[in-house]
């Protein structure tokens, strides 16, 4: 029994030494981590630096025809035909339309007749008051004999002019009778039948030409937004931007942009006062004919050129508890600060940033969450963020 003892006594001290030494590890980590000083929290920066920008308004605008002809008679008269296909392109000359001639053909006839019968007349009425002019100094014939043949003359010259005049008229009417196409370009349907009785500048139109090879884009502008522009330009902090600044782009409604660039034509001088806003009218070429009457659009105008323009990543910017932006900026010594922003406006995926921010300035881009106001941080460059 007792060598039995003896082998117990030495493993039970070996096991509690096991146990005391097991219970002083976790306490000996726990020391360690403690004084282990805190890891510094890496933030990616980007630096400011000015840069030239155009800036650009984005209105919407409906398209309108380049010209627009209402086809109207002009003389009173049936419609014998109709000489154009509805919706089809038309020449300026075209014959459209052919009121009943035979009418004015008979007003034309009856003038000339007239001057026929009065040219006949002439050469016996000037012989006769050139022979009393003769014998008037004979006392052949009497002043009133004279006076009254001179009258007759004149009379029946007078008397040929207006009939040729009323031919000239009639001629004129009698071609009013074909009705043309006054300009080039894509006729609408027809408001008249064969049959139908015209009158001379009736109110409803025969039919409408709208000519599209170019169309005009008119888009409203805000008189406030137009006031802003003109500070800008006159303080110096935005120039036109040299040939290029009457260019605008447009985009259709499904959202698609449209190939060619339209030229800024004229800004309206007249305030809407419903809505505050003068119109500017735009000329786009239209070739294909993609654009039509009535389309709505959008059209990107240019405004001009800011040529020390700060631009951030929208994700550097943040919003204090009021809704104002703030940014983070890092200094030389690696210090937090914080940053109230003037935004302009959003350009692409970055704010166009008016003031707060200065050229040279590192604004954290990424790791805002990690950084606070007096804090350290490392610092790594935001595009080298980007590429991981």
């Amino acid at each position: 029994m007792k060598p039995k003892e003896t082998v117990r006594g030495p493993l039970k001290l070996f096991l509690v030494l096991m146990v005391l030494l097991v219970g002083l590890l976790p306490g000996g980590c726990g020391n360690q981590q403690q004084s282990a000083p805190p890891a510094v929290p890496e933030v990616a920066t980007m630096t400011v630096k000015p840069q030239q920008v155009v800036l650009t308004t984005e209105l919407p605008g409906r398209t309108s025809a380049y010209r627009v002809a209402e086809i109207r008679p002009q003389v009173n008269g049936l419609i014998q035909k109709r000489l154009f296909t509805e919706g089809s392109h038309v020449s300026k000359g075209q014959a459209l339309y052919q009121i009943d001639p035979a009418p004015f053909q008979a007003v034309l006839d009856n003038a000339k007749a007239a001057v026929a019968k009065a040219e006949a007349n002439l050469h016996a009425t000037r012989s006769r008051a050139e022979r009393f002019k003769e014998l008037l100094p004979e006392k052949a014939v009497s002043r009133q004999e004279y006076d009254d043949a001179a009258a007759a003359l004149k009379q029946t010259e007078a008397d040929i002019e207006y009939w040729k005049a009323m031919v000239q008229t009639a001629r004129i009417n009698l071609g009013y009778t074909r009705i043309t196409a006054p300009v080039s370009g894509r006729i609408g349907k027809s408001n008249v039948t064969e049959g139908a009785l015209v009158t001379a500048q009736q109110p409803a139109p025969l039919s409408i030409i709208q000519q599209l090879d170019s169309v005009y884009v008119d888009v409203p502008q805000s008189t406030a937004e137009m006031l802003r522009l003109k500070r800008l330009l006159e303080g110096g902090r935005l120039n036109r931007g040299g040939a290029g600044r009457k260019k605008v782009k447009l985009f259709l409604e499904d959202g698609t942009a449209y190939p060619l660039a339209g030229t800024l034509q004229f800004r309206d001088v007249t305030v809407d006062p419903t809505t505050a806003s003068v119109i500017l009218r735009v000329v786009f070429p239209n070739p294909q004919g993609v654009l039509l009457p009535g389309m709505f659009v959008r059209a990107v105008v240019r405004e001009g050129i800011k040529e020390q323009a700060i631009l951030i990543p929208q994700q550097a910017v943040s919003r204090d508890p009021k809704g104002d932006p703030v940014a983070l900026v890092v200094d030389a010594g690696g210090k937090v600060s914080q940053r109230m922003l003037t935004l302009d406006r959003a350009i692409g995926d970055k704010w166009l940033v008016t003031t707060g921010l200065e050229s040279g300035d590192r604004v954290i881009a990424e790791g805002m969450q990690r950084a606070r106001p007096g804090a350290s941080v490392k610092v790594v460059p935001f595009e080298a963020a980007k590429s991981k």
